[in-house]
Formats: C-alpha cells, structure tokens, sequence
C-alpha cells in the first residue's frame, strides 16, 4: 500500500510539474497591450500616427535609434543610433528594462520595468502592433 501512495504522489508531482509547463505558452501580447496602458501617454502604434511626446512607434524593430523622420530625439538618442543601436527585441528589452542605462542623457522619464515577464509581454504586443515582419535581431 505505501508503495501506491508513494507512485500517486510521484504522478501527482509530475502531472503539476507538466500542467505548469503547458500553461507557460511565452509572452501574452494581450498582457502586453495593458502594460502599454502607460505607454499610451507618449507614444502611438499606429502606421502614420502622430508623435507625442514620444515618437510614433509604428516600424520601431529594425530601425536605427534616434532616426524617425519628424521627431526631434535627444542629442543622446541621436548618438546611440550613431554609435550602431538598432532596435531589436533584444535591445528595446534592454531599454525598456531602464532606458537611463542603455541611454545616458536620454529624454525618456519613464522608470522602467522591472520583471522580465512584462517585459517580454509588452514586446510582444509591439510586435503585434507595430508592423513587425520577421526577425529584427541585434547586430
């Protein structure tokens, strides 16, 4: 009998162990987008849409920083994309993770996130919203 209990919970063990994999399906886009919620203030998704305080996010993965035609960037931003910073999921993670380490001197005010879920949730969703088409990788 104690053998039995003992093979149950072994089971029970690995179908939660199992059951937790499954339910990790990666980033939520939909998770994303309400991260995005205090986004909103500064910057649109949309193609053609307006800047903000922020610059029109729409084409963001695989564009060199500080180079949207019409918004006026950070003397900062603008040395990043000279010095190579082009963005990718990797280095938007690391920017958004807290800007003021990637960017010394940049405008941006927001703090950061601080959890590596909501950050892979939000660049999802910006994936989703941005017209991204393939693998935008660091370089």
């Amino acid at each position: 009998m104690r053998g039995l209990w003992t093979g149950l919970a072994a089971l029970a063990v690995a179908m939660t162990i199992s059951g937790a994999a499954l339910a990790d399906d990666g980033p939520d886009a939909e998770k994303g987008k309400k991260i995005f919620a205090r986004c909103k203030a500064c910057h649109t998704l949309e193609e053609g849409g307006p800047d903000r305080i922020g610059p029109n996010l729409h084409g963001v993965f695989g564009r060199t920083a500080g180079t949207k035609e019409g918004f006026t960037y950070s003397k900062a931003m603008v040395a990043k994309g000279e010095e190579g910073l082009v963005w990718s999921e990797e280095t938007l993670t690391e920017y958004l993770r807290k800007p003021k380490d990637l960017v010394p001197g940049g405008s941006m005010s927001f703090p950061g996130l601080k959890k590596d879920e909501d950050l892979a949730n939000l660049i999802a969703y910006l994936k989703s919203e941005t017209g991204f088409e393939g693998e935008a990788s660091a370089e």
